[in-house]
């Protein structure tokens, strides 16, 4: 069964995240088209640009002509996670969208963007060269208690728990822990994030046990200057865990791609 695929957090800190179901009609949020979708076929093909990424932080290379595997910054400094995928770019239309499912309480946009990241790593993982080490468990990004009571429920985890049953994968949401509730991160440079994130996670006790020798993936919604990744990974490999992803739903863009 699918609810075996994946560890459900507490109910008490995610009171407006029950599943969400279609009415017999609704408007697509981005042509407006009445039909059965919150985000409409149409749309999901057209606005959803391929292209070739870095192979370590996922952002696009597409200028170097698929030519190199890594930008520049992660030949000079390479990231604590082994692997990054971004669905899609943090532009036009997904930005308005996964605002509006972060900060807006439009937890129903869950589905559509779930269902785009999900078909997204099918098709990264049909592509994947012989021997990629595909991850066992997916960790989404905690929220701190505070946070999450105040925005109703966490998104990494709402796109988590159907990403993975839709590819196999087993989730886990009490392995990792925010221990610090850090200020918010918008605006921020990556060295005063990275700031911010010190001593910011923690692998429970039941997560030592459980993530030890293993492939994981991190799942978020959005990766900027990628200090959170960086920071839950180097937690993560200081509790044994033997290989780090990092999925993203959307990647914002970069200029300083230079190999």
């Amino acid at each position: 069964m699918v609810g075996e695929l994946y560890s459900q957090p507490d109910m008490n800190l995610r009171p407006f995240a029950a599943p969400w179901r279609w009415t017999p009609g609704t408007a697509c949020h981005i042509c407006t088209t009445w039909q059965h979708e919150v985000v409409c076929a149409a749309c999901r093909q057209r606005f959803h640009r391929g292209g070739h990424r870095c192979r370590c932080c996922a952002t696009r290379l597409d200028g170097l002509n698929g030519l190199h595997e890594l930008c520049g910054h992660c030949v000079q400094r390479p990231p604590a996670f082994d692997h990054a995928f971004a669905a899609l770019d943090y532009a036009y239309p997904w930005d308005g969208l996964v605002t509006r499912f972060k900060f807006g309480g439009a937890c129903e946009l869950a589905v559509p963007l779930a269902g785009v990241m999900a078909e997204a790593l099918r098709v990264a993982m049909a592509a994947a060269p012989a021997g990629t080490v595909l991850p066992e468990v997916l960790l989404p990004v905690p929220l701190s208690g505070a946070r999450q009571r105040e925005r109703g429920y966490n998104q990494a985890w709402e796109l988590a728990r159907r990403v993975g049953p839709a590819l196999g994968v087993a989730v886990e949401a009490r392995w990792v822990e925010r221990v610090l509730d850090t200020p918010h991160q918008t605006g921020l440079d990556r060295m005063a994030r990275m700031h911010n994130l010190s001593g910011a996670f923690a692998v429970t006790a039941a997560g030592r046990i459980g993530l030890a020798g293993r492939a994981v993936a991190i799942l978020d919604d959005v990766m900027t200057t990628g200090a959170t990744a960086e920071a839950l990974a180097a937690t993560l490999r200081r509790a044994g865990v033997a290989h780090v992803q990092t999925w993203v739903l959307a990647r914002t863009v970069r200029d300083d791609v230079d190999p």
